[in-house]
Order: C-alpha cells, then structure tokens, then sequence
C-alpha cells in the first residue's frame, strides 16, 4: 500500500505567501548578521576599556605592593573570589585579566553578586590581584542587545508590510491578466487588461506590463483572424446559395434515372452543408436571439426521433418541464440522433430522465480528440476519412445559446454517449415570500394560453 506524502495547503503556492516567507527569512537573517556583528564590536570595545582601565590599576597596586605601602581597595594578595583560572596564570609568573563575577559582599547571596574585570600578576609566588566593576559595562551591552533585537523586529515588521504591499500589486496585476485569460479561452475575445503602463510606450513598463501588453495584443491579433474567417464562411455560404438554388432546380428537369437522383442528393448535401456554414456563422458572430418558452422534454424529444426517421429507441424515466427556445433544442436533438446513426451502429437509445437528455450508440465511440478538445469542424479521426462534420459543432453551440450543457463520453461497456443537460423550469407560487402576488413568471415574462411563461427573446 502506497503512503500518501505531506501535501501543504493549497494557498502556500500562491505568489504572496512565498514573498512573505522569503522576506521574512532575508530580514531574519539581515537582522541576526547585523545585529551578531554590532554586539561583537560594542562588546569587543568594552571589554578592552575595562581591561586596559583594571591593568592600570593593577600597575598601581604592584607600585605600592614593592614600595610596601598598604595596597588600595579592591585589590590584594590572592583576595577572596578570584578566579582559579586567573591564579594559576599569576603563579606561572604571568599577568592576565577576565570577567568572572565579583568578591561577594556582606550579606549578598551567591548568585547576586556583581560582575568584575579582574587582573592579576605574580608576588612571591602569590598572585596580587585587583578588580573593578563591570557590571555599568554590562548592562551597556544588554541594553544594545534589547535594542538591537527590538529594531530588528520592528524592520523586518516594517519591510514585511512594504514588501507584501508591493507584491501584492503585482498579484493582483497577474490574477487580473489571468482572469482576461480565462475570459479569451471561454469565446469573450472583447476581453483586454488595459494596463495602465502600457498606455504610453515611451513609458518604462515592467515585466507584469510586457505580459499584460503581449496578452493584449494575442487578443486582439485572435479576434481580427476569427472575425476574418467568420465572414469568409459567411460570404462563402451566401454566394453559394443562389448557384446552388439554380443547381436544385436545374436537377429536377433531369430526366429519372440514376445519374438524376446522384445529383438531386449531391445538390440536396450541398445545400445542407451551406445552410450549416451559415447557422456556425452566426454562432460564432454571438448574435443569436432566443425565444425563451416553457416546454415539457419527453414529448419534444419523442417527437424529434419521430421527425427524423431513424431507428432510435425512446427511454423516458423522469419527466420534466424545462425552459429553452424549442426550435434550437430540436436542432440539437436532431443532430445528437443523425450523429449517432451516421458514426456509430445500432441500436441507438435516446433517454429522458428530468431535464437530462441522453444519447447513446454502440459504435466505435468518440475519438480522442473530440472527448480532450470537444467537436472540431472538418476534423476527421486519422487518415481513414471519417469525422463528424459540422453536426456536433452546432449542437455544441446551439446548446450554449439556450443555456444548456453537452457533455460527450464514451461508456465501459462500449459505445459513444451524449448527454444534454437543460436548465429545469421551476413554476413559481402565487405569491412571494412576503404574501405579495406574483407574475409567475418574473419580469419580462408573459403568460401562454397553455400557461407556459415566455421570455422575451435577446441576444447572447
């Protein structure tokens, strides 16, 4: 069995949280190196005043200890509370200082006692030894010490705040180029950052600018070649339209035969391919209007098998009313079922459970490309010529115009499955909360005989 490692919170790997951590461990150390180097100096300096100031004194009680004069205060022969370490260097014959605590006075416990600079030099064998007081060098040194950890807390605060401020403007820059992104990949090619810095070339623009300004750019380069295409399709499938109304009329003066009906289809294809191009176009072009009705699913979806001719098994588990333009649902449907009867084998089942509408057939299933990509005009799996057209592609997009969902799968036992999933009509009561009395339908909404709500129609 397999043991999961650590996994860190989600919102560690966010740009402002690893700016706080690498301030914050930059200023630390910055603060510690500073702060060790100032108190090794300070301390250094002061420890060399008391040593150079004892070594004098201790010039003076070696003076007055060989002129035999009594010895000043804070000196004597092996005096009590001199350190053994400073002793044994005075009995080699050697003078020395060190900082040890001070003789104990009258009535101070042990551990209160003062510290001292002691020195001390050899006599007779013995150690003739001075003190004075450290303990004003000492509280110099810790009062630097709380001084130089205070300062340092208050800078690395200080820095942390100035550091998150500026790192978060450029998250935030980011996240909002990262938002217009997003908006570009979902088809709003209207979508721009508009930074500010990249008003004015002339003006310097840092590396969140160049991104902002480039992404821009892609933008509108994007929206110009999709536009392009748009009416090349468009003006493509319009001037095809009135050789091919001729080419269909031209076909039925053909004598019957078989070279007659080759024609009249290939005509009739020809004639569904361009009113194909035409509906994509106007997909594409964002301009479509729906009429917004209430309708229950099983019947339509009955009735659309039933328009088509096909072979297709009909499944209703749950019924539900739901609220869409029925001309465009029924072109869905329509070629969810002639997909499945041209790419894939029988049977073909079309369920209806609530306001989900699913396709399925027993074929070879879905390509790759189109269960990674979704559906590709023209895209054709492999050299072998056999693709899905432009039928997926207009369900796919008359689906996001009456608000619905296409969600393709290809099922373990086989097969390829379509599943539509449609925003459910909810009635609403007679009144609202407040006991107020209501339309039914909310605003904008009118009410059929049949006492389904209509929309008014707009523009996606």
């Amino acid at each position: 069995m397999r043991r999961r490692g650590f996994r860190s919170p989600s919102w560690t790997a966010s740009l402002t949280w690893k700016s706080a951590v690498f301030l914050t461990v930059m200023c630390c150390t910055l603060a510690a190196l500073l702060g060790f180097l100032v108190h090794t100096a300070v301390t250094r300096q002061t420890v060399e005043q008391a040593r150079e100031k004892t070594l004098s004194r201790l010039e003076v009680v070696t003076d007055a200890y060989e002129a035999g004069e009594p010895l000043p205060p804070r000196s004597g022969i092996d005096p009590p509370g001199l350190p053994a370490s400073l002793r044994a260097l005075a009995a080699d014959g050697e003078r020395g200082t060190v900082v040890a605590d001070g003789p104990r006075r009258p009535g101070e416990p042990d551990g209160r006692r003062r510290p001292a600079m002691w020195a001390a030099g050899p006599a007779d064998g013995r150690a003739l030894a001075t003190w004075t007081d450290y303990s004003h060098s000492a509280r110099t040194i810790g009062g630097l010490d709380r001084a130089i950890i205070g300062s340092s807390l208050l800078a690395i605060a200080a820095t942390l705040l100035v550091g998150l401020f500026a790192v978060g403007r450029v998250t935030r820059r980011l996240h909002q180029s990262a938002r217009v992104a997003r908006r570009i990949s979902a088809g709003d090619l209207d979508a721009r950052v508009h930074d500010p810095r990249t008003a004015r070339p002339v003006r310097a623009q840092d590396e969140v600018a160049i991104v902002a300004g480039a992404l821009d750019t892609m933008a509108s380069t994007l929206q110009r070649k999709l536009q392009t295409e748009q009416r090349f399709t468009a003006d493509v499938a319009h001037e095809l339209r009135t050789p091919l109304t001729g080419l269909s009329a031209a076909a039925e003066l053909l004598p019957p035969g078989r070279p007659a009906e080759l024609v009249r289809d290939r005509v009739r294809a020809m004639r569904a391919l361009t009113e194909d191009l035409l509906e994509i176009s106007r997909l594409d072009a964002r301009t479509e209007e729906v009429d917004l009705a209430v309708h229950e699913l099983a019947p339509l979806a009955e009735r659309v098998v039933r328009a088509s001719g096909t072979d297709t098994e009909v499944r209703v588990t749950g019924a539900a009313r739901v609220e869409t333009d029925r001309r465009r649902l029924e072109r869905v449907i329509g070629n969810l079922v002639a997909n499945a009867h041209r790419h894939g084998r029988p049977p073909v089942v079309l369920s209806v459970d609530g306001a989900v509408v699913s396709v399925r057939d027993h074929g070879p299933g879905f390509p790759a490309y189109l269960l990674e990509d979704g559906p590709q005009r023209f895209r054709t799996d492999g050299g072998a010529g056999k693709g899905h057209g432009l039928g997926l592609t207009i369900a796919l997009g008359q689906a996001r115009v009456i608000g619905a969902r296409l969600d393709f799968g290809n099922p373990p036992d086989g097969g390829a499955l379509v599943r539509l999933t449609l925003p459910e009509y909810v009635r609403l009561g007679d009144g609202d909360a407040d006991g107020n009395p209501g339309d039914g339908g909310g605003r904008g909404a009118t009410d059929d005989p049949d006492g389904s709500t209509r929309k008014r129609p707009h523009a996606t």
